[in-house]
């Protein structure tokens, strides 16, 4: 079971538990080279740790936004090797932000197997104010609990930063992201889709089109990913080192 470190602790059963997949689905993925191999312990048993928990929750979220798995592994060796599990759980939280919205109801049982950890009052009133869930009116009722900011705002409850703070930062990121989406999609409006209507009795046209729209999004997704964190370790290097 895991300790709280960033140790290795967890056995492909609860690795598997704990991202909501199956044994045979981490197996698999394992194969693919998509996970990298787990530390090998006492009688030789596999343990995995925070960097496969948070990669195979990336792996599932691309899955979900239609890339297939080659187009999957690309994107994966395309990321740089020293990627932390905040940086992997950054990413997923950004291509999950593309997809329609997926909210499940979670027992509380279930709401701190899929957390990884026991949840307090006040974690719940944390997440629940980040918007990762929306807590039960009635006692027998479940919780209504956003799988793609799940993992994130569980990572968040343990970081030294105030609650306020972090919310702030929230809106400031969601005001800019919006206006980026919105630069984007009338960009790929006029200078994408437009044409494309004028031609849409081209069979090869027509099969282009559609080979971007399946990846256009993840891609436009990691170009963001990697511009912001440029950005910011640029800035946060020029507010802590300036006189």
């Amino acid at each position: 079971m895991a300790t709280g470190t960033d140790e290795p602790t967890l056995t492909v059963d609860e690795l598997a538990a704990r991202a909501g997949v199956t044994v045979r689905t981490v197996r698999f993925y394992s194969t693919r080279g998509l996970l990298p191999p787990p530390v090998i312990g006492p009688r030789r048993v596999g343990h995995y740790g925070p960097d496969h928990l948070s990669r195979l929750a990336l792996i599932e979220e691309l899955q979900q936004q239609g890339m297939t798995l080659a187009a999957i592994e690309r994107y994966l060796e395309q990321l740089p090797p020293d990627l932390s599990v905040h940086d992997l759980a950054i990413h997923r939280a950004l291509v999950a932000s593309w997809a329609p919205d997926k909210t499940e109801d979670f027992s509380r049982a279930e709401l701190e197997r899929r957390a990884g950890r026991g949840l307090s009052e006040a974690d719940v009133e944390r997440l629940a104010a980040m918007g990762v869930l929306v807590r039960p009116q009635e006692d027998n009722e479940p919780y209504r609990v956003d799988l793609g900011l799940l993992r994130l705002g569980v990572e968040l409850l343990d970081v030294p930063i105030a609650h306020e703070t972090i919310l702030a930062a929230r809106t400031v990121l969601l005001e800019h992201t919006r206006s980026a989406a919105q630069e984007m999609t009338r960009l790929f409006r006029d200078e994408v889709w437009n044409p494309y209507r004028e031609r849409e009795g081209d069979p090869e046209h027509v099969a282009a089109m559609k080979s971007l729209s399946a990846h256009m999004q993840p891609i436009v997704v990691q170009a963001l990913v990697t511009a912001f964190q440029r950005s910011l370790k640029e800035e946060l290097r020029a507010a802590f080192t300036a006189e």
